[in-house]
C-alpha cells in the first residue's frame, strides 16, 4: 500500500513538473488581443470566479449531504465540473497575463497586421469575404475573426492591398486577392 501511495505522489509531482514547464511555455508565448477581446476574456474570467464557483461549490456539498462519497456519482459529477471551471480560469489568467493589446492607431492600412480588417475575394469561387485579423485567444471564425495563426491569418499578414494570396488548406490551395484593408 505504501509503495503505491508513493508512487501516485511520485505520478503527481511529474505531472505537476510537466504542467509547469508548460505553462512557462505558454507563457513566453504573447498572446495578441483587441480591446474588445480583452473585455470579453475578463468579463468571462470574473463570471466564472464569482458566479460559476458558487454555484459548483453549492452543487458540491448538496452532493455530500447524500452521504458516502465513494459512491456519489453526484459528487463526482461536480468534482469534475469544478476541475474543469478551475482549468478555464488558469488559461484565461495565463492568456490575460500575457496579453499584448492591439492599439487600433497603430494598425496600418497599408499592410495587413493583426487587428486588420480585410476584404478578400476567392478567385476561384468570385466571392468576396470579411475577415477580421485577430490573436488565436479571440478567433471566431463565424464572426469572421481569423487567428494570426491559422493557414489564411498567416498568409494574409504582410500582404498589400490588390495582391495575391495563395493558402495552403488541407484541401489544396486557395487564391484570394486583397480587396481592402482597414482598421
Amino acid at each position: 500500500m505504501n509503495d503505491k501511495l508513493n508512487f501516485i505522489r511520485l505520478k503527481g509531482s511529474i505531472k505537476a513538473k510537466y504542467l509547469i514547464e508548460g505553462e512557462r511555455r505558454m507563457a513566453e508565448k504573447d498572446v495578441f488581443l483587441t480591446v474588445e477581446g480583452l473585455n470579453k476574456l475578463e468579463k468571462e474570467l470574473d463570471e466564472l470566479k464569482t458566479v460559476k464557483r458558487k454555484e459548483i461549490a453549492e452543487k458540491i456539498k448538496q452532493a455530500l449531504a447524500f452521504g458516502d462519497i465513494s459512491e456519489n456519482s453526484e459528487y463526482d459529477q461536480a468534482k469534475n465540473e469544478q476541475a474543469q471551471l478551475e482549468e478555464r480560469i488558469a488559461k484565461l489568467e495565463m492568456i490575460l497575463r500575457n496579453a499584448k493589446l492591439i492599439d487600433d492607431e497603430d494598425i496600418s492600412t497599408d499592410v495587413v497586421s493583426i487587428g486588420s480588417k480585410v476584404v478578400v475575394k476567392d478567385l476561384e469561387y468570385d466571392e468576396e469575404m470579411e475577415y477580421t485579423i485577430v490573436g488565436s485567444a479571440e478567433a471566431n471564425p463565424y464572426e469572421g475573426k481569423i487567428s494570426n495563426v491559422s493557414p489564411v491569418g498567416r498568409a494574409l499578414l504582410g500582404k498589400k492591398k490588390e495582391e495575391i494570396v495563395e493558402v495552403h488548406v488541407p484541401d489544396g490551395l486557395i487564391k484570394y486577392q486583397i480587396l481592402s484593408i482597414t482598421r
